[in-house]
């Protein structure tokens, strides 16, 4: 039988117009015929492939590369009557397919993933992110072995009655794993977020670029990132210090980049959608440090990919999750009214820090996927290749 890792992330697309839902079997027959793409098959040797791309894909690569699974895809939830069809996006060896959404609350109901589900059967793995699916999957997948990670600040972004269908939370924090286990006494835990731990250190990797920024900001254009406190930083340091900011979606760029000029600081920006995975890295390069100012968020997966690209990172002091990365060698923490000393800090002391060899021996994807063997009590994959 096909093991086969599903994630589903809670990303949507499409057109806001969703109308009536059709019932289950209306789908059940374009799977099964082909219409709405291939059927789950495997893909390729598990030798030749790449972990590597973004945090979403990270985990399910990872465990097609050290044989968990035959198959690996990414579902996402698609806003009106046509979704796409299934297609590979960076890496051939993985498979990304949309459903029609029930309506827009979360969580995500949808009768066409039902109907997938009924057609070729539940994963082997599910992993659900975020604002997570309805009970009516969850029980679809009764067979599966359950993981969710909220991605952001709050332990469960999901209701009692789909959080219990769990078998594994993992959590960006101890903070968040005791209020898992408050809501779910029983519930295994492990504080292993899916960005910063399924490091890809062929993705995120050092250039011989010249250093054109004294600081780069990898961040959405969103409130929660908190780029007030990076240039309320910059305002009170010399104007010659430069900055990049790299935002692969939010809606506030424009105001962000009114407020630099209203500011007079010296800030680059790249507005949604950004750039490929590949120009992130080399802009990385290009700076001298990285910051996070985030204050409620979820462990950035910026955090170990600055690392990987070889630059220290400056962390907000009150970040909710993930300041476990920040070490002596990988970068230091300052608060908001202090984050301007804090960035002269590391600038001061860039060769102070080994942020890529830190990484390399504690979070990249094979060290996490060794854990995830571990907690599901299975046997460990030879990843003597990496």
């Amino acid at each position: 039988m096909l093991r086969r890792a599903v994630v589903i992330s809670d990303f949507q697309e499409g057109d806001r117009e969703m109308g009536a839902m059709p019932p289950v079997a209306f789908f059940r027959d374009d799977w099964l015929a082909g219409r709405r793409g291939k059927p789950p098959h495997t893909i390729g040797q598990r030798t030749d492939v790449g972990v590597d791309g973004g945090y979403i894909e990270r985990l399910p690569l990872a465990m097609l590369r050290g044989g968990l699974v035959d198959c690996a895809e990414i579902w996402t939830h698609w806003r009106g009557e046509r979704p796409p069809c299934d297609w590979v996006e960076s890496s051939p060896f993985l498979t990304r397919r949309a459903f029609r959404m029930n309506g827009p609350e979360a969580p995500f109901d949808s009768n066409d993933m039902l109907s997938h589900i009924d057609a070729f059967g539940p994963p082997a793995i599910l992993c659900v992110w975020g604002l997570g699916v309805s009970e009516r999957i969850m029980a679809a997948c009764a067979d599966s072995y359950k993981i969710y990670n909220s991605i952001d600040a709050p332990a469960l972004r999901i209701p009692h009655e789909v959080s219990r269908h769990f078998d594994l939370v993992l959590t960006g924090a101890e903070w968040q794993s005791e209020a898992v286990r408050a809501r779910h006494p029983d519930m295994q835990t492990a504080v292993m977020p899916i960005g910063p731990e399924f490091a890809s250190p062929s993705t995120f990797r050092p250039l011989d670029c010249a250093k054109n920024y004294d600081v780069i900001y990898v961040a959405a254009a969103q409130a929660y990132k908190r780029h007030d406190i990076l240039f309320d930083a910059l305002d009170r340091l010399p104007r010659s210090l430069t900055t990049i900011c790299v935002c692969g979606y939010g809606e506030l760029t424009d105001s962000l980049c009114h407020r630099a000029a209203e500011l007079g600081i010296n800030v680059d920006f790249i507005a949604p959608p950004g750039v490929p995975i590949s120009e992130v890295n080399r802009l990385m390069n290009q700076a001298r440090m990285g910051v996070v100012c985030g204050i409620d968020d979820g462990a950035p997966a910026i955090l170990t990919e600055y690392m990987l690209a070889g630059i220290p990172v400056l962390a907000n002091s009150q970040l909710s999750c993930g300041l476990q990365y920040i070490t002596a060698k990988t970068g230091s923490v300052a608060s908001a009214a202090n984050f301007h000393e804090g960035i002269l800090d590391v600038l001061a002391r860039l060769e102070d820090f080994t942020p890529r060899e830190i990484v390399m021996a504690n979070w990249t994807w094979p060290h996490s996927l060794e854990t995830i063997c571990d907690l599901m009590n299975i046997s460990k994959p030879d990843l003597i290749s990496r």
